[in-house]
C-alpha cells in the first residue's frame, strides 16, 4: 500500500511540476503548443484521480481540474480551428478569431479556476500521507481495480450497442485509454489495443471536429467557404470511426 501512495503522489506532484511550466509558456507566449500541453497534463491528472474520487481531498482537486478544462476546451477548439482556416487560405476569418484567442488566454491566467487548481494540488499529498499514516487507505488497490474494470465494462456495453452514440463513445474510449496508461499494473491492456484505442479515438474525434465546426458555419458566415471540404472531411471521418469501432469491438469480445 505504502508503495502504491508514493506512487500516486509523485505522479501528481510531476502533473503540478507540469501544469505549472505550461502557465508559464503560456503567460510569456512562448509557444503555440502552450495550451495543448496544459491540458495534456489536465487530462492525466483527471485520469489519474478518477478512480479515487471516494478518497479525501479528491472531489476539490477533480472539481478544479474540471473548472481549468472546461475554460481551456472551447480555447483550444479555436486553436484548432484557427489552423484548419488558415489551412484552407481563409487568413481573414482565422485572423478575426485569433483576437478572442488572446482574451481567452488571459482569462484563463487570471481566473479563479486555474489559482485553485494549484492550491488543490499543493494541499493533497500531506493530507494523504496523514491519512496513510493513521491507516485510513487500507484496500486502496482493490477498489481502484473494481473502478477501472467498471469503466472498461462500460466501454464494452456501448460497443455492443449497434446505434451508439459517437460523442458518447470517444468519452469511454478515452476514459478507458487515459485510465489504462494512468494504472497500467491495474489495467493492463496490451499493445494491440491500446493502438485500437488510440486509433478510434482518433477517428471519432476528426469526425467531431468537422461536426462542431459545421455547426459554427451555420451561424458564422465567414466560414461558408469550407462547408463542402468539410463536409467531405466528415463522410471520409465517419467511416474511418465506423470501421475502427468495428475493429476495437472485436478486439475487446
Amino acid at each position: 500500500m505504502a508503495r502504491l501512495i508514493d506512487s500516486l503522489i509523485a505522479r501528481i506532484l510531476t502533473e503540478e511540476v507540469a501544469l505549472r511550466a505550461c502557465r508559464a509558456r503560456l503567460q510569456a507566449r512562448t509557444d503555440p503548443e502552450a495550451l495543448h500541453d496544459l491540458r495534456v497534463s489536465l487530462r492525466r491528472l483527471r485520469s489519474l484521480l478518477r478512480p479515487l474520487k471516494q478518497m479525501p481531498m479528491v472531489e476539490p482537486l477533480t472539481e478544479a481540474a474540471k473548472a481549468v478544462g472546461d475554460l481551456g476546451g472551447p480555447l483550444r477548439d479555436l486553436e484548432v480551428l484557427c489552423g484548419e482556416l488558415r489551412a484552407q487560405g481563409q487568413d481573414t476569418a482565422a485572423d478575426h478569431r485569433a483576437e478572442g484567442l488572446e482574451q481567452g488566454y488571459r482569462a484563463l491566467l487570471a481566473s479563479q479556476a486555474l489559482g485553485g487548481l494549484f492550491i488543490a494540488l499543493d494541499a493533497l499529498p500531506g493530507f494523504w500521507r496523514l491519512l496513510q499514516r493513521e491507516g485510513h487507505l487500507r484496500g486502496l488497490r482493490k477498489r481502484l481495480r473494481k473502478r477501472l474494470d467498471k469503466q472498461r465494462r462500460r466501454l464494452h456495453d456501448a460497443l455492443g450497442d449497434p446505434d451508439y452514440d459517437r460523442h458518447r463513445l470517444r468519452l469511454l474510449v478515452k476514459r478507458v485509454r487515459y485510465g489504462a496508461e494512468a494504472y497500467p499494473d491495474l489495467m493492463p491492456l496490451d499493445a494491440r489495443l491500446m493502438r485500437l484505442l488510440k486509433a478510434t479515438q482518433s477517428a471519432i474525434g476528426d469526425w467531431h471536429d468537422c461536426h462542431q465546426w459545421l455547426l459554427r458555419a451555420e451561424e458564422e458566415p465567414d466560414l461558408a467557404a469550407c462547408r463542402v471540404a468539410w463536409r467531405q472531411r466528415m463522410g471520409a471521418a465517419e467511416k474511418r470511426a465506423d470501421g475502427a469501432v468495428r475493429r476495437l469491438r472485436s478486439a475487446l469480445g
